[in-house]
């Protein structure tokens, strides 16, 4: 079969042939419809994170083996089954939650593959959906998305389950009290979406972009920031209170730092970007304000189940998703404009 794969050192999206895998016990492989870019895989093809003062973070010294077929957003439809699957059959259509555990770990027994500290992610440990055909490792992490469109739905396994497991960490607050979202691309202005399904009227998006803005005012948005137009007093005004929460779709130094100085007593900053950075947090104001720093990555099985729920009632808004053709050359270009921050929702790859 046909993958787009990534090389150590080398930022070139390869096009590969590798054999197809046969499918055993519980096993599903599933060709390719839909493959949404991330974020993820930007640091993924550069090869490691942003540590600040600690360096770089290398993903080879940390095992991950290359060549890496990224991509984790997918839904696909069966192929072919092993000998163990009950659930699903050949033509069923399908989104992949790929945070897959080790399956024996405290966490994975309940529940959180996500927190796994052996994880095996589809697009980072296995092979992912920049691909002709994709392996599941076990037909539970299959969900039907029945009356969604396939590449919103694809979009679900990361960037909705990423926001939607952020949104469950600051709620319940008061409708009113103002909530803070840094980044207002496809994470962001998912997330604004479900802090309005759940009734929040507050919310203030901050990005760098204002056509990322107006999104995030169409989205539901009831104030908007540009940090290039002021200081983090500036935007304490346009927030117009100490903020409640604020979750951070970029997580780097400056937007760490401001988050900080604009929570209220008691607030809970939500950190999930991977932009790369550091923060200096005065341990003092940490106590006397009582403040908490939760890191958040991606969601459960359960949550994007969850989700996709609401989304078939109807209770989820849709994001800008732009389509584009499964193809070396697309995966690259794809990757190229989200490290520039050229895209406004989600790109999504159509096989």
């Amino acid at each position: 079969m046909h993958v787009f794969a990534v090389m150590p050192d080398d930022p070139t999206i390869h096009a590969l042939e590798v054999p197809t895998p046969d499918p055993e016990g519980r096993q599903v492989l599933l060709k390719v419809l839909r493959a949404g870019v991330c974020h993820t895989d930007t640091h993924l093809r550069a090869g490691g994170y942003d540590l600040g003062s600690r360096g770089t973070m290398s993903l080879k010294e940390r095992g991950i083996e290359y060549p890496m077929v990224l991509g984790h957003e997918v839904v696909g439809v069966v192929e072919k089954v092993g000998d163990e699957v009950g659930s699903v059959q050949v033509g069923d259509v399908r989104l992949i939650y790929p945070w897959i555990g080790c399956g024996t770990c405290r966490q994975c027994r309940e529940g959180h593959d996500n927190r796994c500290a052996a994880g095996k992610n589809l697009g980072v440990a296995r092979h992912g959906g920049y691909a002709e055909s994709i392996l599941v490792p076990d037909e539970k992490y299959l969900v039907d998305t029945d009356g969604l469109d396939p590449s919103w739905a694809a979009t679900m396994a990361c960037s909705g389950l990423t926001a939607y497991s952020a949104v469950d960490k600051i709620l319940p607050l008061d409708p009113d009290e103002p909530v803070v979202i840094f980044g207002a691309g496809g994470l962001g202005l998912t997330a604004i979406a479900i802090l309005r399904s759940r009734g929040h009227r507050n919310i203030c998006a901050v990005d760098v972009a204002d056509r990322n803005l107006e999104s995030a005012r169409v989205m539901g948005a009831t104030d908007t920031f540009n940090p290039g137009t002021g200081d983090a007093a500036a935007l304490r005004e346009a927030v117009g209170a100490p903020a409640g929460a604020v979750v951070d779709f970029v997580n780097n130094g400056a937007t760490a730092t401001s988050a900080f100085e604009i929570l209220a007593k008691g607030g809970i900053m939500v950190q999930v970007g991977l932009f790369g950075g550091e923060v200096t947090i005065p341990t003092a104001l940490l106590a006397l304000r009582m403040i908490r720093i939760e890191g958040s990555f991606v969601g459960t099985l359960a949550q994007m189940k969850e989700l996709v729920r609401l989304a078939q009632r109807g209770e989820v808004p849709t994001i800008p998703v732009v389509e584009r053709p499964l193809s070396a050359t697309e995966v690259s270009g794809a990757l190229d404009d989200l490290t520039a921050g050229g895209v406004t929702g989600r790109i999504v790859l159509r096989a």
